[in-house]
């Protein structure tokens, strides 16, 4: 006989606590009714928590506690009859028959063992799935400060990876399985509640989402063909449970956020000293520079500056060495915060289901004016109309506040304490440093009104067809609209003239999906199927207003007709899409499965002769666990081995196969007369333009052993894409630079673990642990082709950084070896202090074209984590660690502060913390120079870091405080985020990217913000 998958059980008994806590009521039916208590156990007489106990007959419920005990008051003590239930256990009625007292054993039910996951436009038992699909733990991070889900999902996956964030409600990074593209889309697919959202995971509020789960091989993600290239992601949202009276659910917290590391820009005695440094030629003689310049006058009094030529002169205005030691970071940064409240209201009959939820957060971040607000309203129904038709739809409207002008960072940690923001009278110096670099808080004051509205509804219907046994037919409706207001005038904008603007956006899309459905068992023969036909439209348009010159801004951005000079600007675009997909399954015997898929997907964007592309995919299963071999073992509770094929597409931009026109001033007719405007062709047509495709083989194994205390699974793949989107160079004597087209091939391989094991389990204590681990690498395969040189072998991109057989990430730079001492025989153009570049052919010279090489990537070697949870009673505590690393230069980033000295520069304030070279400092890691080198170098440094990202506690109370207080359910928690970083990285966090600016790992000198830690307490509570 099969053994029971035990471990499943308890967690699936935990992860549904919370939702039970939030749709089950617990109703008194009569005032004058009778307490029934009792224990539950299974049959090896260990307590389950968390069972359901249901008057039959009545919505009257109740659940029980950590210790299997449960106490419920029925309307009579005679003839009422109590129903015991949980996921994983066969539900038992028993009659309380005049008993104070009623005990049961559940027993364990296999059928009901296998989880439903989505997996796109529709769901499976995760025993049929034969694909990669994973479910992330968001119960687990649920009580942490994340103001936006995808902060919940840091690590929970394997192999998907999510980035950091260090400023009030931004997005992370989100990638799937790495890079498989040069130019085409990059981003992962977000389908919410079935409908793919193109807004922002900002605009969520993370309470509202039941689960996620995650399709990473070509094969889940097939029947979402060209859009789902980089992986998928499906949110979906809680609802109401059937036949449940109305619960209410309240929740909130408080967090404090603060950098997570103590780096700040040097104060006065620092700074000065600092400036010494640089000097360090002229307050000393050579060699050696170890004797005084007695020429030197080096004591940096009141009214001393410095000029260009770095002579000490006197009444140097700005830059004097004065008196001052202003704090310019700690002036323009704050102690952030994170406040979220929500509220919901769930419940259903026997035919509806219903949830509103309400919630507002408020985020102000490290950075002044860095704020952000989020109200939230969502609306999810749903009800049976007759037999066999349901219809609902799941809403939601979120409006975001981002107001305020922030400092510029690295103007907070470049000014010097020497100089300060307002003169005598109060008011703001425009420009403290005598340059064109602005004050940090000119923002105060300025106008900046910034809101994005977000709505979404998805409406469905859904019918049992009459005529055909087992087929049904569905329709989705789902539409996003989005409305973004950014409006800000300033008085110090345009040279000190005054500016002001208006930018306006108006984004809307709309999905239709059509969908039948069959599924049916014959004996041991299970056939279902999914025909699709869809379709997606999305439109854009934006309008912007600005005007500078302004005599007075007292209407702000309200009356920009007062400006001198005005500029008015619009754009709009649309683009359409239509997709059919034919997904079946046939499973025999609960022991093979095959499924097939094959997509067809037309695009706006592709040339007039290759709109169109089909995708097609296959997966097998095999359930070993069902053999006869194995059905009676020991150790082997649930064992699948899976493997699967298929090929995705991936999109260009809009208009990317056509050819361009751009407008510019072409002449001007007369004195002060108005330009008239003429047109140009700007990019070239290619009526060939084709779509990108990926080829993709995952081999997998799903296995639970152990009587069930160690469940996992194990990944293996392997991606190609062909036809790359690349925007290639070509001769300007054609009057263009570049044109869109299709070049080269690259691979995508790697391996990917989970595991999670009970490793104690007793009748008070549990601990169980949860791993993860990815690895990931890419390679170019081929590129354009071309062999300019003769040498018979295809040439490398270098001017785009792309190198056949290396990493699309792979950095081509200057090998730096050390920095130059005294007494080196230093060669032309360098000097002490400068770095040491690496000859690579030992030519005696530095060029560009012979000494340069691949030094590594940005690419990491592998990502783990680790997920701890420990359960005594009613309380509760886990930790989260976090880690990436790499090895033989994987996971390596620019992180060079070399400092080469000139008259902006001296003036110019470092954050401490950074170890520089200098005649007294000769093992110092920074170039310090007073001359910096046509070819100068930088220093990279390994990003690998271990975070404990997570830290939890939690008490949820028992039953006699619950009924003292005439509350359902009640908890109390506090948490901890970022609380501690390992590393070897010199800087404000390794992991942090910002692939717009080219930032990969924040350093010191990069511009990039902190990362944020914070420590938050809350409380849950449901009535």
């Amino acid at each position: 006989m099969k053994k029971i998958n035990k471990l499943k059980i308890r967690e699936r008994a935990g992860v549904t606590m919370t939702l039970l806590l939030l749709f089950i009521s617990f109703t008194a039916f009569a005032q004058n009714g009778t307490v029934v208590t009792g224990t539950i156990t299974d049959a090896n007489n260990v307590p389950i928590p968390y069972a359901n106990i249901l008057e039959k007959g009545t919505t009257n419920g109740a659940v029980s506690d950590f210790d299997g005990v449960y106490s419920i008051e029925v309307s009579d003590v005679n003839t009422s009859e109590l129903v015991f239930s949980l996921i994983g256990f066969k539900s038992q009625t028993k009659p309380v028959a005049g008993n104070a007292s009623v005990d049961v054993v559940l027993q364990e039910d296999v059928a009901n063992l296998d989880e439903v996951v989505v997996i796109g436009y529709g769901s499976q038992k995760r025993s049929d799935v034969t694909g990669a699909v994973a479910s992330a733990n968001i119960e687990a991070f649920e009580n942490s400060p994340n103001t936006n889900i995808a902060q919940s999902l840091q690590g929970t996956v394997a192999g998907l990876n999510i980035g950091q964030v260090n400023s009030a409600g931004s997005t992370p990074e989100i990638s799937i399985r790495g890079q498989v593209s040069l130019n085409g889309s990059q981003s992962v697919l977000i389908v919410l509640d079935g409908i793919q959202f193109n807004g922002s995971l900002s605009s969520l509020n993370p309470n509202d989402i039941e689960s996620i789960d995650v399709l990473k091989d070509v094969s889940s993600t097939a029947v979402y063909g060209a859009q789902a290239a980089n992986g998928v992601i499906l949110i979906t949202t809680k609802g109401g449970r059937r036949n449940q009276k109305a619960k209410i659910s309240v929740s909130s917290s408080y967090a404090t956020l603060q950098s997570t590391t103590d780096h700040r820009p040097l104060r006065r005695s620092d700074y000065i000293d600092h400036i010494n440094m640089q000097l360090y030629d002229l307050r000393f003689l050579g060699p050696d520079y170890t004797t005084p310049n007695p020429d030197y006058v080096g004591y940096f009094e009141p009214g001393q500056g410095i000029n260009a030529n770095f002579e000490l002169e006197s009444d140097t205005n700005p830059g004097e060495f004065s008196d001052n030691d202003y704090d310019w970071w700690g002036n323009g940064t704050q102690t952030g915060f994170v406040q979220e409240n929500e509220v919901s209201i769930s419940g259903a009959s026997e035919t509806t289901s219903y949830l509103v939820s309400m919630g507002l957060t408020e985020q102000e971040g490290i950075i002044n004016n860095d704020n952000f607000s989020r109200r939230s309203l969502r609306v999810n129904l749903d009800t049976n109309v007759s037999e066999g038709w349901k219809i609902g739809v799941q809403a939601f409207g979120s409006f975001e506040k981002l107001d305020g002008d922030e400092p510029h960072i690295s103007q907070l940690r470049n000014f010097s304490p020497l100089l300060v923001p307002f003169d005598e009278d109060g008011n703001l110096i425009p420009n403290p440093a005598g340059t064109i670099e602005p004050n940090p808080f000119l923002g105060q004051n300025t106008q900046d009104y910034e809101r994005k509205d977000y709505f979404f509804a998805n409406v469905y219907s859904e019918v049992d067809l009459p005529f055909i046994e087992g087929l049904s037919y569905r329709i989705n409706f789902g539409n996003n609209y989005r409305i973004e207001k950014r409006y800000g005038s300033s008085i110090y904008g345009a040279g000190l003239t005054g500016d002001a603007g208006k930018d306006i956006r108006f984004y809307r899309d709309y999905t239709l999906d059509n969908l039948l459905n069959y599924n049916r068992l014959f004996g041991k023969h299970d056939i279902s199927a999914t025909l699709l036909y869809g379709a997606i439209e999305r439109k854009d348009e934006r309008t912007n207003a600005y005007a500078s010159g302004f005599d007075r801004l007292s209407l702000g951005y309200n009356d920009l007709s007062v400006g001198a000079i005005p500029f008015i600007g619009s754009s709009s675009f649309k683009e359409t899409l239509n997709y059919q997909m034919l997904r079946a399954n046939y499973k025999f015997d609960n022991r093979y499965i095959i499924t097939g898929t094959i997509r067809r997907d037309g695009f706006s964007g592709f040339a007039a002769n290759e709109k169109s592309a089909y995708f097609p995919s296959g997966a097998l299963g095999w359930v070993a666990s069902n053999e006869s071999f194995l059905q009676n073992s020991d150790w082997v509770n649930n064992l699948k081995v899976r493997a699967s094929y298929g090929i995705a597409g991936n999109q260009t931009d809009r208009y990317t196969s056509l050819a361009r026109l751009g407008t510019r001033p072409a002449y001007v007719f007369g004195d002060g007369g108005s330009p008239a405007f003429g047109q140009e062709l700007t990019t070239l047509a290619n009526p060939n333009l084709r779509w990108e495709k990926t080829a993709g083989l995952n081999v997998g194994v799903d296995f639970s052993l152990f009587s069930s205390r160690l469940n996992g699974s194990i990944d293996t793949y392997k991606n190609i894409t062909d036809d790359l989107l690349f925007s290639v160079r070509i001769p300007y004597l054609t009057g263009f630079s570049n044109i869109q087209t299709n070049v080269g091939k690259i691979q995508n391989t790697g391996l990917e673990v989970s595991l999670t094991g009970e490793i104690v389990r007793n009748d008070n204590f549990t601990w169980t642990a949860g791993l993860n681990y990815s690895r990931n690498k890419n390679e170019i395969l081929e590129l354009t082709g071309e062999d300019a040189d003769g040498d018979g072998v295809e040439d490398d991109l270098i001017q785009s950084g792309l190198f056949i057989g290396e990493s699309i990430n792979a950095i081509y730079d200057y090998e730096t070896d050390g920095i130059y001492q005294i007494g080196d025989d230093i060669p032309d153009g360098y000097g002490i202090g400068n770095y040491r570049i690496v000859d690579q052919n030992n030519d005696g010279l530095i060029t560009q074209a012979d000494d340069r090489k691949i030094i590594g990537t940005r690419d990491p070697s592998y990502a783990i984590s680790l997920l701890n949870t420990f359960k005594y009673k009613n309380l509760s505590f886990s930790f989260f660690l976090n880690s990436i690393q790499g090895n033989d230069g994987n996971y390596i980033s620019r992180n060079d502060n070399a400092l080469y000295r000139n008259a902006n520069t001296l003036y110019q304030n470092v954050v401490s913390g950074i170890d520089y070279w200098s005649p007294q400092n000769p093992d110092g890691l920074n170039a310090m120079a007073p001359n910096r080198p046509g070819i100068a170098g930088t220093r990279y440094e390994d990003r690998s870091f271990i975070r404990l990202q997570d830290v939890n506690l939690r008490y949820s109370f028992d039953n006699n405080v619950l009924e003292s207080l005439g509350l359902d359910a009640l908890s109390v928690f506090i948490s901890g985020k970022n609380l501690a970083t390992w590393t070897d990285w010199n800087g404000f966090d390794p992991e942090y990217q910002d692939s717009d600016r080219n930032i990969y790992g924040v350093g010191l000198t990069t511009g990039g913000r902190p990362v944020l830690k914070g420590y938050s307490l809350g409380v849950n509570l449901s009535f």
